[in-house]
């Protein structure tokens, strides 16, 4: 044996068999010689229990003689400091799930009803449909090729500054059959994804995958937006936003679904998704078949109605904003509230700020939380019964006062 040198490795005879030069400095350093002529360095060791490894360092020509002695040194000292086995963690990092391999199996349990969400029910197709979006559109171009062990607090804090700064931001037609999607950055949109992040590395934790959350104790930032309240100059602007010349180019399901937005406080995908079988004007009242805490029924002014009769019906279409290719329902309303806002000249208002402005217009004219949350259909406080035929009449005069009063400053009318 002698000491391993760049010339004794260059020099090395090629034989019919791989054999192996031994280092005479360092004990357990070598290098294999292959009959082709390639040239490997390797370590041997043994681990705590006794057991022989023997790892392969890096390909001669790819790194020198010297460094690989250098990460021989490193590896055997870890072997003998803190009784590490390097050979089996390299063979476990492998192996390990990426951060993408993860949401995909988390969306695979989730689609089953095996993850349950904060009412601790399965999750519902909606949600399920919004955590796949955050998942392609922040959390696998972020961190999607991470191994899942690897993941660090840093890491996370790294991603948190990225959403919010707008790394992942963009603008296309790559929603579902081409609608527009508009992906934002910003503190908000942080503070979401991030803790949805933290929920995917939960279940992680409980699956043994990883040992505990990276995420747990991470600051996230304030979500300012879901606090913005609209006053009566916005409503204004929005108002004539959906009504002036340039309005008539907008697709009619747009222009309706922006004023029930406005009018009901009901979330965007409820809009959506609603059905003509479950708009009951006699009642006074929305019977939602699957908000997102369940069946709901939503108490609506009157001006809502009189916006659902001028609607544009589709035959054998059961949705009050049909598809454009008359099946199914319009997906294009996100897209056109982005559009809207831009011709309002307005920031920072999404469809939730109108449903937080509607519960301020709400407490403004004096009403209870307790009324304000029904009328919302916030959990907990929602009227679930499918067969209710009657609503309480304070109620339904309630969400008439409401949704009067944010029609009044839309159109600029004087009380």
């Amino acid at each position: 044996m002698t000491k391993l040198t760049k010339s004794i490795i260059d020099g090395a005879d090629l034989r019919f068999k791989q054999y192996t030069i031994w280092c005479s400095e360092l004990k357990g350093f070598g290098a294999y010689v292959q009959p082709s002529g390639k040239k490997s360095y390797f370590v041997d060791y043994r681990t705590a229990d006794g057991t022989r490894r023997r790892m392969t360092i890096g390909k001669h020509g790819v790194i020198t003689t010297e460094q690989a002695r250098k990460l021989a040194i490193e590896t055997m000292g870890g072997v003998v400091l803190q009784k590490a086995d390097p050979l089996l963690e390299r063979k476990t990092r492998r192996a390990s799930m990426t951060v993408a391999e993860l949401c995909d199996q988390y969306l695979k349990v989730a689609s089953k009803g095996v993850v349950l969400g904060r009412s601790r029910r399965p999750k519902k197709v909606s949600t399920i449909e919004i955590d796949k979006g955050r998942i392609e559109r922040h959390i696998k171009p972020l961190l999607g090729t991470k191994l899942v062990i690897d993941l660090t607090r840093a890491d996370i804090v790294k991603f948190v500054r990225d959403v919010t700064v707008g790394k992942t931001a963009k603008h296309d037609r790559s929603g579902k059959n081409g609608t527009r999607v508009l992906v934002t950055g910003g503190a908000g949109t942080a503070a979401r994804t991030t803790g949805f992040l933290g929920g995917i590395l939960t279940y992680a934790v409980g699956e043994g995958i990883i040992p505990t959350n990276p995420v747990q104790g991470v600051p996230l930032p304030a979500d300012n937006v879901r606090n913005r309240r609209l006053t009566a100059d916005e409503y204004r602007a929005i108002g004539n936003a959906l009504t002036c010349e340039a309005a008539e180019l907008d697709t009619p399901q747009a222009i309706t679904g922006a004023w029930l937005v406005a009018l009901t406080g009901c979330r965007l995908g409820e809009i959506v998704a609603l059905k003509w079988d479950e708009v009951d004007e006699d009642a006074g009242c929305f019977r939602l078949k699957d908000s997102k805490s369940g069946p709901s029924v939503r108490p609506v002014g009157k001006v809502v109605f009189d916006v659902l009769h001028k609607a544009l019906r589709v035959s054998g279409n059961p949705y009050v904003l049909p598809g454009l290719r008359k099946t199914g329902h319009y997906n294009g309303l996100a897209g056109a509230w982005v559009r809207f806002m831009e011709r309002a000249e307005l920031k920072g208002v999404t469809p939730h700020t109108m449903r937080h402005s509607y519960a301020s217009v709400a407490g403004d004219l004096g009403f209870a939380e307790s009324t304000i949350a029904a009328m919302l259909g916030h959990a907990g406080n929602t009227v679930t019964s499918r067969y209710v035929h009657r609503l309480d009449s304070v109620l339904v005069a309630a969400a008439d006062k409401i949704a009067g009063e944010i029609e009044r400053q839309m159109k600029g009318e004087k009380k």
